[in-house]
């Protein structure tokens, strides 16, 4: 008797657990999320050390006219998305070197003005394209060819990632030094910026365009609280981003809540649990330095 009760407790409980993964809208909502978790990570870490994370939140905000002009030629709007991140990217840099002012003072002229636009033209053109679902994402909502469109955006920004890795690094690191070595500074740079809009288009469907900048900089960030290391900062942030976007979905579930937000409320609980780690870390370090320092005074009187 106590056999059974126990198998039908054990049964009811693994039905639970796994009901999520018995429909396909949440099949498709994992497995979308985890592509994107991919890019988003790898590319947070270039874009923490090299303090482009403004770049991503105006390159973000600049795809919505790129998206309701796709619509209007019926073309895809990845394809409209992408070249007004580029042209957001290339307006905020010739801008900037054409005039006295700082690149974070342009990018949010040029980010908001491009946000602007889009606002007014989805306002005159009767469009199919729900504004909640570019600036929130519609994860619940995705179908296998988008999952397909964000798989190759996604290989693509890890296949550059890959090849050219080394070389980014020391650009991110120090630009004088990569052009002293010969490296194509311009090519690099306008690559990353390439890297970033593809990245922000493939998170497009899955989070929107407003939470796409949570996951363009808090994994990286979480990550260079835990390691000083370039390629444990790699791999802390791509865990953290696959862990997150996993149970963010998971849990939204059960929550009733909405996909997108609950992986971000993860991501930032994460942070905060993670910066008062390591400030607590820096503090038992410092105060092991401060006390064997006072040993070594006291040694030598």
């Amino acid at each position: 008797m106590m056999v059974t009760l126990f198998d039908t407790l054990s049964e009811t409980i693994l039905n639970v657990v796994l009901e999520p993964f018995s429909f396909t809208f949440m099949q498709q909502a994992f497995v979308i999320v985890i592509l994107v978790a991919i890019p988003t990570a790898l590319l947070s870490c270039f874009l923490v050390l090299k303090g482009w994370s403004l770049m991503g939140d105006a390159i973000s905000h600049s795809v919505l006219p790129g998206v309701v002009i796709a619509y209007v030629l019926a073309i895809p709007y990845a394809i409209g998305a992408f070249v007004a991140g580029m042209f957001c990217a290339l307006a905020t840099g010739f801008i900037k070197d054409n005039s006295r002012l700082k690149e974070d003072t342009v990018m949010g002229v040029v980010f908001s003005g491009m946000f602007g636009l889009g606002l007014v033209l989805m306002t005159k053109i009767e469009t199919g394209v729900h504004l909640d679902h570019i600036l929130f994402g519609d994860v619940l909502g995705v179908t296998w060819h988008d999952i397909l469109e964000v798989g190759i955006i996604a290989f693509l920004v890890v296949a550059f990632m890959l090849i050219k890795g080394k070389d980014l690094l020391v650009f991110v690191f120090d630009h004088q030094h990569a052009k002293a070595i010969g490296l194509s500074t311009t090519v690099l740079h306008y690559g990353l910026l390439s890297l970033l809009s593809l990245t922000i288009v493939c998170a497009l469907k899955a989070v929107g365009m407003i939470l796409v900048i949570a996951m363009l900089i808090a994994p990286g960030a979480i990550a260079f609280l835990l390691t000083s290391k370039f390629k444990n900062m790699l791999l802390v942030a791509l865990l953290i981003s696959l862990l997150t976007s996993f149970f963010g979905v998971y849990l939204s579930f059960y929550l009733d809540s909405a996909p997108a937000p609950t992986i971000i409320m993860l991501l930032s609980m994460t942070f905060i649990l993670v910066f008062i780690y390591s400030s607590y870390q820096a503090k038992v370090t410092a105060s092991k330095y401060l006390r064997s320092d006072e040993v070594g005074e006291l040694s030598c009187l």
